[in-house]
Parts: structure tokens; sequence; C-alpha cells
């Protein structure tokens, strides 16, 4: 009785970790198409053969070409909103936005190689800027980031989000600052990791300075 029991227990376990599986390589399989073919030229139905599923199964995880497209950046999403959540209640919501997404490069890749190669995540950027349906469903989808942000933010501050501004100020200067610098690192020369890294520091360094600082006193002045 105790084996059979044992026996049931390990069951959804092993089930899980096979859907996981199967999910994995669907979303591995998906990336490196788009990479290589183009979003365009890729169909659910190669997806699925190359994985050796129907495309039944396919949607059993994603809704369709769009949602696997975007999938990776979902989880760099979660990672970022999880590393917000941990930081230390004295830092002000700006210092606390920029430590996450800072200190978080250096897991990242751990996030997103747990599925696919980090070379194939920075590719999907330019995919994404690329074509047109992705590149509206991203932004659609960097809105309601912003919207969680506010709310994790005045939930952080002890705010009322309809009844003070800041928090959603503060996210849409953080994340306006974040979308310039996805974009021009896109379309950089430089397309690495590190490079996206230094560009986000770079960028970030002149929130303070562009929204308080005289933009005509000479540099060094």
């Amino acid at each position: 009785m105790n084996s059979a029991g044992t026996a049931s227990a390990t069951r959804p376990g092993l089930r899980e970790l096979k859907k996981r599986r199967t999910r994995d390589a669907l979303l591995r399989t998906a990336v490196e198409m788009f990479t290589t073919r183009g979003y365009d030229h890729t169909t659910v139905d190669d997806i699925a053969a190359a994985v050796d599923v129907s495309p039944r199964t396919f949607f059993r995880y994603f809704s369709g070409k769009e949602d696997a497209a975007l999938a990776l950046e979902a989880m760099t999403v979660a990672h970022f909103l999880d590393a917000v959540r941990a930081r230390p209640a004295h830092e002000p919501p700006m210092e606390a936005m920029r430590r996450a997404v800072m200190e978080g490069w250096d897991t990242l890749s751990a996030v997103v190689e747990s599925v696919a190669p980090i070379e194939q995540y920075l590719r999907m950027y330019q995919v994404i800027e690329s074509t047109p349906v992705l590149l509206a469903a991203h932004l659609r989808h960097f809105a309601e980031t912003e919207e969680q942000m506010a709310l994790l933010i005045a939930e952080r501050e002890g705010l009322d989000v309809d009844a003070d501004p800041r928090p959603r100020v503060a996210v849409a200067v953080f994340s306006g600052v974040m979308r310039v610098t996805e974009r021009q690192w896109s379309t950089g020369a430089d397309f690495s990791l590190d490079a996206m890294r230094a560009l986000t520091a770079t960028y970030l360094d002149q929130v303070g300075p562009a929204l308080v600082g005289n933009w005509r006193a000479p540099q060094g002045a």
C-alpha cells in the first residue's frame, strides 16, 4: 500500500515534468525558426512537426505563434517584477527599479537559457522590432507591464495608485527609458548582452539630468 501510495504521489510530478519539457521544446524550436526563417515564414505546423507533436499539442501550450514569439519576453518580465519585489523597502522607487534591472542581468541568462540559448533570445528582439504584428503585441504587453509595475510600486510605498499619480508617473519614465534603450540596442552594431547592459546603464544615468538639469549649460559646468 505504501509503494502504491508513493507511486501515485509521484505521477503528477512526472506528468508536469513531461509537460514542461514539451512546452520548452516547442518554445525553443519556435524561437529558433523565427530567428532563422523569419516569423512570417514559420507556421505552427512547422514548429509542431520539428518537435514531433501535433499542432493540437502546440495549442495546449500557446494560443498561437504570437504567444510563442513573446514567451521569452514574458519570462524576463516576470523575472524583473520578482526582482523589484525583492528590493529593500527603504529604496526609493526609481532606485529599486534601476537596481532590479541592472542586477537582474546577472541572473537573466540562467532564466532564459533554461529554455533557449541567450543568443536566440537577443535575436528575437530584432524579429519583434521588424515584424509589425509582433511589435504591436510587444507594445501592448509593455503597457500591461507598466500597470503591473505601478501597482507594485504603489503597494511598496503604501499608496493608492488611483489617488496618487506618482507610481504611474515613475513607472512611465522608467519604462520609456527602457523602451528607448531596447530600440537603440536592437538597431546598433554591437548586438551582445553586455552592450545591452551598458546601454541600459547609460540611459538610466540620464534620467535625473534630463528631468531636472539645465540642458543649455555647457558640459561639465
